[in-house]
């Protein structure tokens, strides 16, 4: 994790920990920058970082102001940060269905950029929600950039063992939505009916350098899920 985003998980903690609220002010810059012990620059990229994710706004000339979803159990659905981090105040598991090694196809090249017949980790697992059956995902990880898997990483947070252990700076996602109905298949492992509603998400996680390391397929439990997207600035 870079230094940046380290400061604004530290902010973020610090806006939870002093339970501040919609509107509430933040120090002023200079404070902060004392505060958490960082560059002007760094503090700077951290605010930005934050003010995307929706967690702050910024009023030239009147301060920091935190910016928080009132709707809890919602999902930022543009986030890359994973579930535990997006849903802290709710306990989030999984069970793992399947994990391997496996050589990726053609299509799954192309989404991830690297050359077919590649080693990738392939993971399948349910994840929950308090206990209710939130999406079932499945996620295919380069093995030249993620080199070790076990169950007892999956079935906790695969994002943060990447940071904390393997040192890897996630940077940005490229997110593909559709709403169908879903095969009997994956009902069966959200325990619906076919046909009943799906959305299902693609996504293409990429490190800070571009690189992408995670191509993943989640499809949602209709009854379980709520999404929030957080906009700045006005579009016509």
């Amino acid at each position: 994790m870079l230094k940046y985003q380290q400061t604004a998980t530290e902010i973020e903690a610090y806006i939870e920990q002093n339970a501040l609220q919609q509107g509430d002010k933040l120090p002023v810059l200079d404070q902060l920058i004392r505060q958490f012990e960082v560059s002007k620059t760094t503090m700077t990229k951290a605010l930005e970082l934050l003010e995307r994710k929706g967690i702050i706004f910024q009023v030239r000339g009147s301060g920091i102001f935190v910016r928080k979803s009132n709707r809890k159990g919602y999902f930022n659905l543009f986030s890359t940060q994973g579930f535990k981090q997006n849903l802290i105040d709710h306990d989030i598991t999984s069970r793992l269905l399947e994990l391997e090694v496996i050589a990726c196809s053609e299509d799954l090249a192309k989404n991830l950029s690297i050359t077919p017949g590649t080693d990738v980790y392939f993971v399948k697992r349910i994840r929950y929600i308090d206990g209710r059956l939130l999406c079932l995902e499945e996620s295919y990880y380069v093995k030249a950039l993620v080199p070790y898997l076990n169950r007892e990483i999956v079935e906790q947070s695969i994002f943060e063992y990447l940071e904390t252990a393997l040192g890897l700076n996630i940077g940005f996602s490229d997110m593909y939505m559709h709403v169908g109905k879903l095969p009997e298949t994956i009902a069966e492992h959200l325990k619906l009916e076919a046909g009943d509603p799906a959305l299902t998400v693609e996504t293409i996680f990429h490190l800070t350098n571009g690189r992408p390391f995670d191509y993943s397929v989640i499809t949602y439990h209709y009854e379980h899920s709520q999404f929030v997207v957080q906009a700045n600035g006005l579009y016509l």
